[in-house]
């Protein structure tokens, strides 16, 4: 684990918000250096604090008017293990995350589709013929919120302070 101060925490957040901030932009909002800026930010990613470059897609823009949140609770254990569940439900290109998970389901899986009717398809013909599905559980996602995540509470005394 990296230890963070208040500056490392705004970075980071600020950094999670637009991923496309140079060291220059970050210095001047947090008041460093560009060299300061970008060794903060070198640190990061050596410690392994961020976790690739990725782009968010707006599913509606793109036609996916639809998101379930499927819980999978798989039949049996024995013949049929995780492994060749996971390695057939990563193949349907309509589940976007696969999270193994603790409680009364084994998956949770978000699908998008482009409506209910686009949903049964993929439930009916790709999810509910995978090895070992027992049990579903689906939720439809209604809206979305962004929310800070674990640096938020703390960052937003630090932006305000540095502003």
């Amino acid at each position: 684990m990296i230890d963070l101060d208040d500056t490392d925490r705004a970075m980071i957040r600020a950094l999670a918000e637009d991923a496309t901030l140079s060291a220059g932009a970050l210095g001047r909002r947090f008041g460093l250096s560009q060299p300061a800026a970008w060794r903060r930010v070198r640190r990061f990613r050596e410690a392994g604090v961020f976790r690739g470059h990725r782009l968010e897609c707006d599913n509606a823009a793109l036609g996916f008017g639809v998101t379930v949140f499927l819980g999978v609770k798989l039949a049996t254990r024995g013949r049929t293990g995780l492994g060749d569940f996971e390695r057939a439900v990563q193949a349907i290109p309509e589940v976007q995350t696969v999270e193994h998970v603790l409680g009364m389901y084994d998956y949770r899986l978000r699908v998008v589709a482009r409506d209910i009717a686009d949903f049964e398809r993929v439930l009916r013909r790709r999810i509910m013929t995978l090895p070992g599905v027992g049990s579903l559980d689906a939720n439809v996602l209604l809206s979305e919120e962004r929310r800070p995540g674990p640096l938020g509470a703390r960052g937003a005394r630090v932006q305000d302070a540095t502003s």
